[in-house]
């Protein structure tokens, strides 16, 4: 039954992601395709999470969407956008740079740098204990906290 969730998850978001566009400005967790994408755009302002797979139909990468999207919450809360790329063969320029094999999930912080990579699913909860952990996160806590 999970499988059997994973694979109509990673056949169906793809178009979900492409459904949503419109909504990018109100959306900033939107799951999207990495090749539209440049890390320099999330500078300062989001947390990629990239996930990498050699294609939709990976068990792996559908099961780290159905994390993510469950989860979805404590990922807005934490500035996260998720970006997808599963085509090695376009050479995308995610790819160039951070070089996945095979599946594999990044998450690259505010300032730019990757701070986590996994060869395999991983859990919101234990992303956003990473996430919390980062000094910009913790200053966000306080800022938070002092306003209010």
């Amino acid at each position: 039954m999970t499988r059997v969730l994973a694979f109509v998850l990673s056949a169906t978001l793809p178009f979900c992601a492409h459904a949503q566009q419109g909504n990018e400005a109100t959306d900033p967790t939107m799951i999207r395709p990495a090749e539209t994408s440049d890390l320099s755009e999330f500078l300062w302002t989001n947390r990629p999470v990239i996930v990498f797979a050699d294609t939709p139909a990976d068990p792996r990468y559908g099961e780290q969407l159905a994390l993510l999207q469950r989860d979805m919450d404590m990922l807005i809360e934490r500035d996260v956008v998720v970006l997808t790329d599963t085509d090695p063969a376009a050479g995308s320029p995610l790819r160039k740079k951070l070089r996945p094999r095979g599946f594999q999930m990044v998450l690259v912080g505010k300032d730019g740098s990757v701070k986590l990579r996994k060869p395999f699913p991983y859990s919101v909860r234990e992303l956003t204990r990473t996430i919390d952990k980062m000094p910009t996160r913790q200053q966000e806590i306080r800022e938070r906290r002092a306003a209010g």
